[in-house]
Parts: C-alpha cells; structure tokens; sequence
C-alpha cells in the first residue's frame, strides 16, 4: 500500500488532532458554543502573529485576504510601492493595478532580497506613498525578506506597510506588534496545518484609520462589517465553521510547543536540508533562504520529471517552480506538521528518483549530510 506525503509548500500535512476536529459534528454558527470557539481561536491567532491587534478570519483563500487589504484601506488613484521578487510579489500588483491605483514597483531578481535602501529612496522621494506592500517569504523563489527592516523605514513614515505572510508565518520569524507591522495577512493550508479555505488579515491602529477614507469598492470583503463582528467574536456573514474548530485545536498545539520554539526548529531544520542539497551537487536558488521553504537549482536535469518520479514511485509531493524558472527548480518544503523524519524520507526519494534519471550520486550521501547537520 502507498502512502502519500506532502512536502509542498501548501497544502502542507494535517495534524491527528486536526483530522479528528474536521470530522466532528457541525455547529451553528449563531451559538453561545460556536462563539465560544471564536473567542479562543481569536486570542490564538494573536499569539501565532504577534499582536494585540485584531486579526479577523475570511473564507477565503490567502488571495482573498490580500485583496482585502487592498480595498480596505486605499482610495482610487492612491499611490502605493510593491516589493516585488517572484510571483506572490507580482500578486500584489495585479491587484493594486486592478483597482486603478497609483503603483510604484521594486523588481527584485528572483532569488534575491530587497533593498532596504532602496525601499527608503522611493518613500522619502514619494511622501504620498499610502502603502507598501511586500512579502514575508515569496514562495516560488523560497526566499525570505527582512521585514524587520523594512517595518523600522516604513513606520517612519505616513504609509502602512503590508505583509503576505500566507507561507511564511509559523516558520520565518515575523514579530507583528514589535515590528510595526501594520497589515499581516495569512491562509491556513501551510504552517497552519489546515486544508485551504481560510485566510486572515490582521490589522493596526494605524491602518484602522485609513479604513475610514477608503472608498474602493468591497462587499463581502469590507473589514469594517469583520471588525464590529470580531468586537461581539462573531463574524459578519457565514463562516467556515468546521475550519475553525479544526483551527482551535491547531493554536492549541503550537501555544502548547511555543512560536519561539517553533521557528528555532524550522530554522534548523532548512539549515540541515540545504546542506543536503548540495551534497546531491544542487545550487540553493535563494541569497536569503526561508525556514519555511527550500528551492534548489537542478541544473541540466527537468525539474518536473524530478517531481513527477518522487510522487508517481514513492507518493512524495514536492514542488517545481513558478513561470520563468518552472523546470529549473525543485522546492521542498519545511512547516507546520512536517518534521526532520519526514525532510529525511523525502531526501531518501529524491536520491533514488535522480538516480532512475541518470544521474550519478552515492544513495544515502544526501540523508547522512542532513543527520550531520542537523543531528550535532
């Protein structure tokens, strides 16, 4: 019997306690005991991003979560920067520019960081810049931005700065509140350990405000309706209610392991499997390689081949890449219910797979190279 494995970066693996909520009874939405729910997994989410600050639950995708971001606090023909280095930051600009604003774009090389530097010049040259928008791990590159950084140049200024941290939270590091972080959003199939279907978006006081002169368009997305629901632990329309009470018990295991505890072991853990890579003869694809993914660069042979082989022999799933560099790179990912067993058993596959592809390597080089590193 073959069993099947995710080590994409989202969906990622679900949890027991997870599996076991997901198939639990479904509640009414409208009741003192689904309320109940709410409450706790509101106070969770707060300790998972960091803040004190609201941060409100969509059924949605993480997509959906960035558009409301968008609509929520900007107006027609505002001025806003976009971060972008890889396909998540091209996001952003297809929705900025789909509700006709004003967008100054930062191309990042895929595979690289952004400038700190370059990121302060535009806002200092561009006072009106209402927003900044910018990732925390761009995924299809496996790169991770110091938004650190970037929150200590942006809270200097008028402007709110916005996170999609849909890959990234719960593996990288990010610090909402100590940050000055205005905008987090998020989506629940990755560190989360959840199927998809919902996103979150949490929300300062700073950028509170600019809800006020907002006047794009927004309906189901209107994060006012979200905040006055939120204040009751209530929601404005329908809920995914099964996803949530699967969610309370998914905060409940990463309070019980601690966040500080978590993103140490994940920093580890991509150390350890980067290492391993080159081992095979890979490039590691990033200059600033998350904790959340890893890209390598595969060289001559077809990374999709590489990636159809792991999943039709061994029932492994890991990922290719994204547009331009499609079948250049494999990504394999390291969040939420993946381990250091499960990163070891991939590596095992994927040395037997470029094997059957002709390539010569010594089986068990890479696996012994991940147990030095990670082991010591």
């Amino acid at each position: 019997m073959k069993h099947t494995y995710l080590m994409t970066p989202g969906p990622s693996p679900l949890a027991p306690e997870v599996k076991l909520a997901l198939a639990k009874d479904i509640l009414h939405h409208r009741t003192e005991a689904f309320r109940n729910i709410l409450k706790d997994v509101h106070e969770g989410l707060k300790y998972v991003f960091q803040t004190n600050n609201p941060v409100l639950i969509l059924a949605s995708s993480g997509t959906g979560a960035m558009e409301a971001s968008v609509v929520n606090f900007l107006s027609k023909k505002d001025k806003v920067l976009v971060v972008s280095g890889g396909k998540f930051g091209e996001r952003w600009q297809e929705i900025c520019k789909r509700y006709d604003l004003e967008v100054i774009v930062i191309e990042v090389e895929w595979g690289k960081a952004p400038s700190i530097d370059e990121i302060k010049n535009i806002l200092d040259k561009n006072k009106d810049i209402k927003a900044v928008f910018t990732t925390l791990c761009e995924t299809s590159t496996a790169t991770v931005y110091d938004v650190e950084k970037i929150a200590k140049v942006v809270s200097q200024t008028s402007a709110i700065l916005v996170v999609d941290a849909i890959s990234g939270l719960g593996a990288d590091k990010i610090k909402t509140d100590d940050w000055a972080v205005d905008v987090v959003v998020s989506g629940s199939q990755k560190s989360l350990m959840l199927p998809p279907g919902l996103s979150f978006v949490s929300i300062s006081k700073k950028a509170e405000q600019l809800m006020e002169s907002s006047n794009l368009p927004k309906y189901y997305l209107d994060l006012k309706k979200a905040l006055k629901a939120y204040a009751k632990d209530d929601t404005p329309y329908t809920p995914s209610v099964s996803l949530i009470v699967a969610l309370k018990e998914v905060l409940e295991i990463i309070k019980k392991e601690g966040i500080e505890n978590i993103w140490e072991k994940f920093d580890k853990i991509s150390k350890a499997l980067r290492e391993a890579l080159k081992s095979l003869g890979f490039e590691i694809y990033s200059s600033s390689p998350s904790s959340a993914v890893t890209a390598v660069v595969v060289g001559d042979i077809s990374a999709k081949k590489i990636v159809s082989g792991i999943r039709n022999e061994f029932g492994i799933s890991i990922a290719a890449g994204q547009d331009k560099i499609a079948d250049k790179i494999i990504r394999i990912a390291h969040m939420g219910y993946i381990n250091a067993q499960d990163v070891v058993m991939t590596l095992s596959a994927l040395e037997k797979t470029l094997k059957d592809l002709g390539v010569k390597i010594n089986l068990g080089d890479s696996v012994k190279r991940f147990q030095e590193v990670y082991y010591v």
